[in-house]
């Protein structure tokens, strides 16, 4: 009798462990469970949120998309009709130049059309959807062509260009449209700069591409118009197309790059482009 007891419990004893065994494998299983359903759980709000995010890029560029053959269409238009109002301007020009108030009247018409026809060129530089030209040419020589043709708007706001480039660099890009996006982050910074500074532009080749910066002494950037401010048509200067830094990202999107702006902790603006190697191997 006593036998069969000690019996009985041994095997109680080794059923209980079994029993342990399985509700601690269960438990276990249970919690790989929980962490596998709470990792899946994260990994689809990631994904929801990545396809809302492209989602709401795909709806935007389509915007974009049709404004562009809108404003191109436009653009265009007014062109041509400014061709013969320039010449007819022309004419009343020579017509009263002996009179000093028809003269001047004659000049502030000259001074809208000009106006008008920069606003335009900015249209059609954003709407043009070309693929770049890849050559290869001195970046120091960009540079100084830009800063020439700017010297007279420079010297007459008492800004101080600076230029820090190696000779021996240089650019595999599309000359035109790298001079249009440079000449296009030294006027923002002029504008910036009503009462005069220091503009500086700088370039380096960094382990993955060339990198250009356009840096002012101006007030800087308020966060409200960071956030906007390479969207299309968005602008803070009076009579502004709202389109210069557009045209800088567009550009240094076809090149396969990418621009960013920033405020300096001493002050001021900066300005990156960077255009990376593979677009620069591409081209050699």
């Amino acid at each position: 009798m006593g036998e069969r007891t000690e019996h009985g419990a041994a095997v109680e004893q080794v059923e209980r462990a079994h029993l342990e065994t399985v509700l601690a494998a269960w438990h276990e299983a249970t919690v790989r469970l929980e962490k596998t359903h709470r990792s899946l759980q994260a990994e689809v709000r990631r994904l929801t949120e990545e396809l809302e995010v492209k989602n709401r890029e795909l709806a935007r560029k389509n915007r974009l998309a049709d404004l562009g053959q809108m404003a191109s269409h436009v653009a265009h238009e007014v062109r041509n009709t400014l061709v013969p109002v320039k010449l007819y301007l022309s004419l009343l020009r020579r017509r009263v130049a002996g009179d000093a108030a028809s003269a001047e009247a004659c000049e502030k018409i000259a001074a809208g059309l000009t106006a008008l026809e920069v606003t335009v060129n900015d249209l059609l530089h954003f709407t043009s959807d070309r693929e770049p030209c890849l050559q290869r040419f001195p970046l120091a020589g960009l540079v100084e062509d830009a800063y020439t043709s700017l010297a007279p708007q420079l010297s007459a706001q008492g800004i101080t260009m600076v230029r820090r480039v190696d000779e021996a660099l240089v650019a595999v890009a599309d000359r035109d449209m790298l001079r249009r996006a440079l000449l296009n982050l030294v006027l923002n910074g002029i504008d910036a700069m009503p009462e005069g500074g220091q503009l500086e532009v700088s370039a380096c080749a960094t382990p993955s591409g060339l990198e250009i910066r356009v840096v002012d002494s101006g007030p800087g950037i308020p966060p409200e118009v960071a956030q906007r401010a390479f969207e299309p048509f968005f602008t803070t200067k009076r009579g502004g197309t709202g389109l210069g830094l557009a045209i800088v990202q567009r550009i240094a999107e076809v090149h396969g790059g990418r621009v960013t702006a920033e405020n300096r902790a001493g002050g001021g603006a900066l300005f990156t482009l960077r255009i990376p190697c593979v677009t620069q191997e591409a081209a050699a």
